[in-house]
Order: structure tokens, then C-alpha cells, then sequence
């Protein structure tokens, strides 16, 4: 963060909030030039920083009306890698995390009802070499879905 000064973190959380503003916009709100603002979020982009841009969906209004997450458990640790690579091939499968405690990945899944949600469980992920077992927890509420409000993280 050492490359990232305060007018950075204030684009960031603007982007943050709402990545369809204009460098325009996001200029006047800064008192800066729009050039100005496309250097730093170019900067950002360049070092990883900002990874890409993405609306947000209400799945339910599409016909998605399961979110389940997954405990999944894994023959070995050191097959994370080859499993997450496996699991990113699978379009229902919209988060993956390597994690302590009980299960090595923890990840989300969004499905139209329960039975696609079996069908994507045991005719995809059931079916990944490396996974021992899984445990399905389903959503039945997302309370909050929100990016991470950066500049009250800072000193």
C-alpha cells in the first residue's frame, strides 16, 4: 500500500462504491482533472489493485434462488491448486477460499432450486479428484453484500 497515496484510496472508494462513474465525475468530487484520475486508476490496475469492474445481480429476479456455500474436504492440502482450477471450470461455482479450521475450501455456489443444486453437487463437484467430501450449507438471507469501506480502515 506503501505506492498508494490519499487521493488514490479516496478514487478507490469511490470505484468502490460505484464502478459506472465517469473519471469525470470522480474528478469533480476530488477537485481534480479527469486525466488525473485515469493515471491512478491506470496505476491501480497496472499493480493489481483493481482487478475489474462488476455489477452487482439479483440472482433471485434471474431465477437463481439458491446461494449454498460449501465445506469441501480435500484428500490433501497440497491439492488445493489442481481442485480450485477444477472448481473454476464449473459456471454455478462463484467463489472459492483456501481456509483453516474444518474445511480446506470454503465456496459458493448459486443454483436455480434444489434440484440443480444436486446435479451440480454430484454430477460436478462430486465428481473432482482430490475432494474427499463436502457439506452444504444453504443461504437462506444475504443481510449484507458490500465492498470494504477502505477509507475508515485507514490511520
Amino acid at each position: 500500500m506503501e505506492n498508494l497515496d490519499k487521493l488514490d484510496h479516496n478514487i478507490l472508494a469511490i470505484l468502490m462504491k460505484d464502478a459506472e462513474l465517469s473519471y469525470k465525475d470522480i474528478a469533480s468530487q476530488l477537485f481534480v482533472s479527469p486525466g488525473t484520475v485515469h493515471v491512478r486508476v491506470k496505476k491501480m490496475k497496472e499493480l493489481g489493485i483493481i482487478k475489474g469492474t462488476y455489477i452487482q445481480v439479483d440472482y433471485d429476479k434471474l431465477g437463481f434462488d439458491i446461494a449454498a456455500f460449501l465445506g469441501i474436504y480435500l484428500d490433501k492440502s497440497s491439492l488445493y491448486d489442481d481442485v480450485a482450477e477444477q472448481l473454476t471450470k464449473i459456471p454455478e461455482v462463484v467463489g472459492v477460499h483456501y481456509t483453516t479450521g474444518l474445511y480446506n475450501i470454503f465456496a459458493k455456489i448459486i443454483c436455480k432450486d434444489t434440484t440443480h443444486l444436486r446435479q451440480v453437487l454430484h454430477d460436478k463437484i462430486q465428481n473432482i479428484s482430490g475432494i474427499q467430501r463436502t457439506e452444504t450449507f444453504i443461504s437462506l438471507q444475504e443481510s449484507i453484500d458490500r465492498p470494504l469501506q477502505i477509507l475508515k480502515q485507514l490511520p
